[in-house]
């Protein structure tokens, strides 16, 4: 193969690994799946999507939209999170945050760990691919393990992931801060002038809320800060009660571990079957910790060389996305209606909750169905496909 052919075969590769990087940033803030419940008690004209929940890589989160018609005026949209919660928690289902809490809390570092390996793909002689992804997985490692144990390390989550574990809990993420400035009514001449002015139209900003703008814009009251402290302020409640929980030091492995425990026992707070609960997850943020950390010094090792096992999982890895997903999201839906708590209003046999289409539980239509986040992964399969098609024969080429 000559110089040229080569160069521009790893140009193409180059183009698509990149294009496929940025549709996995694009799929980390799009909802993945959507899940539905309709009833006759859940009327269409109050709720024409039914009561539906999205599916992200960092949490679940809030469906339905907002009503704006002239039979319906509402100030804000309902908590389709919380009302499905209420749902499932009368045949003795845990919360939807009792599902993936540790692909939810790994999930930013996940999605940059395979934009690292596609970094790798891209690159043809191994020494560069090696020198980058050490300094990739060093960053990643640094970073995860910083938000996993250091104190405050939460504030390394993303706000998504905190919204998500603050909406779950039944508590408002879209409140203002507790201190924030209440709005003065500017009264005499000014505020007569200021009136006439904006019932001509004209847009008036004041000296104060210039500042406001800017304050905000320095993120000295930013969304996630609050929405931490109101955690923290919910945690310090429940330490208050218990000698048993050490004191805040806002870590991530503290905070998933806490929350979970509260998530678990909403509605069950039966101790006896909810401890147990609690040390499988620790044991698990633990194991997939210190997995990544093995897998990160694997791969590196694997890229010495071009070609291999190693070399490919680069590029299979990001790849077999959807398929990954499917598995997690089936599993953790079985475990849903075979983990079924005996302090339930009604008592039912375990079942399989639908995962593609429509099916019934009781008087309740479901409704599961891939979105826009699952499409954007099939893209990333073809793309990188292609890609992995026109190395192989790149490889095979300069082979001869």
């Amino acid at each position: 193969m000559s110089k040229e052919s080569f160069n521009k075969q790893t140009l193409k590769v180059g183009i698509l690994s990149v294009i496929a990087i940025g549709l996995l940033g694009a799929i980390f803030y799009t909802s993945i799946w959507w899940v539905s419940l309709t009833a006759p008690n859940y009327p269409a004209e109050s709720f024409p999507d039914g009561v539906r929940i999205e599916f992200h890589i960092n949490g679940v989160f809030n469906g339905c939209k907002k009503l704006d018609k002239a039979e319906i005026t509402e100030d804000e949209a309902l908590d389709c999170v919380h009302e499905m919660d209420t749902i499932n928690h009368y045949v003795g289902m845990y919360p939807i945050a009792a599902g993936g809490p540790v692909e939810r809390g790994f999930g930013q570092f996940l999605v940059v760990f395979m934009g690292v390996m596609l970094v790798g793909f891209m690159c043809t002689r191994p020494n560069i691919r090696m020198s980058i992804m050490t300094v990739g997985f060093g960053a990643i490692a640094l970073w995860m393990s910083l938000a996993m144990y250091s104190e405050d390390g939460f504030q390394l989550q993303n706000a998504g992931f905190v919204e998500a574990l603050v909406t779950s809990l039944d508590q408002d993420a879209s409140a203002t801060s507790a201190d924030e400035e209440p709005e003065f009514v500017i009264g005499g001449i000014t505020g007569v002038l200021k009136k006439s002015l904006e019932d001509s139209g004209v847009e008036v900003i004041l000296p104060s809320e210039i500042e406001k703008k800017k304050e905000r814009a320095a993120g000295r009251d930013s969304d996630k800060t609050r929405l931490i402290e109101q955690l923290k302020q919910t945690y310090d409640i429940d330490r208050a009660k218990s000698s048993d929980m050490q004191d805040w030091d806002g870590s991530s492995f503290q905070v998933m571990s806490w929350h979970y425990a509260k998530s678990l026992g909403r509605y069950f707070n039966n101790q006896a079957e909810i401890v147990p609960m609690v040390k499988t997850l620790e044991l698990a943020l633990q194991v997939v910790f210190w997995g990544l950390l093995a897998a990160m010094l694997v791969l590196i090792f694997g890229a010495r060389k071009n070609g291999g096992i190693f070399y490919w999982l680069l590029v299979l890895v990001p790849m077999a996305l959807p398929l990954f997903f499917l598995i997690d999201y089936s599993a953790w839906l079985w475990w849903y209606g075979h983990t079924l708590n005996d302090m339930g209003a009604f008592s039912v046999k375990p079942f399989m909750p639908t995962v593609f289409g429509d099916g019934k539980v009781a008087q309740f239509a479901t409704h599961s169905y891939p979105d826009t986040g699952f499409f954007l992964m099939l893209v990333v399969s073809v793309v990188l496909a292609f890609a992995a098609l026109i190395r192989r024969k790149q490889f095979s080429s300069s082979a001869d």
